[in-house]
């Protein structure tokens, strides 16, 4: 299967389901007020990213500059459908690939805890994001985790 990931916005009808879908999901798995998807998507300095198979929305995930050389990862989605097939692979590397060419030095993400959020902390982890501590506007609780990966420019890995 190819994953076509490409910059997008959250105007179209599929997008739209997409993020529905995704919010359910994460109310279902996070108390009240901790859930942060998607929070400002919208805002300029975030990159949203739909990830398409066969012309089908498969997936879905942003970028967003928090300083000129930091970015977050946020609210990667994979349509349940897909599970498993390398969507939010395709994802992540092209949001890797973008904060790299803008000359970030590091990626930080904020995630959620329990048996839901286990195949997303395993992603990351297997693509060199470590426990980190929290960043930003967030605080920290029992119920989500920060995680941060270095970026060396014009290197493959680190």
């Amino acid at each position: 299967m190819e994953i076509l990931v490409r910059q997008d916005d959250l105007s179209s009808t599929d997008v739209q389901s997409l993020i529905a879908d995704h919010l359910a999901g994460m109310h279902g798995n996070s108390p009240p007020g901790h859930v942060h998807a998607f929070e400002d998507l919208r805002a300029p300095s975030v990159t949203f990213l739909s990830a398409w198979a066969d012309e089908i929305l498969c997936g879905c995930g942003a970028l967003k500059e928090l300083d000129r050389l930091t970015g977050e990862v946020k609210s990667m989605r994979t349509r349940s459908t897909f599970l498993r097939r390398g969507v939010a692979q395709a994802i992540l590397d092209e949001i890797v690939r973008t904060a790299r060419q803008r000359g970030y030095s590091r990626l930080v993400l904020e995630t959620g805890t329990g048996p839901a959020f286990g195949p997303a902390h395993a992603l990351y982890r297997r693509n060199g994001f470590e426990w980190s501590g929290r960043f930003g506007e967030y605080t920290a609780t029992d119920f989500n985790l920060f995680m941060a990966k270095v970026l060396v420019s014009g290197h493959g890995g680190a």
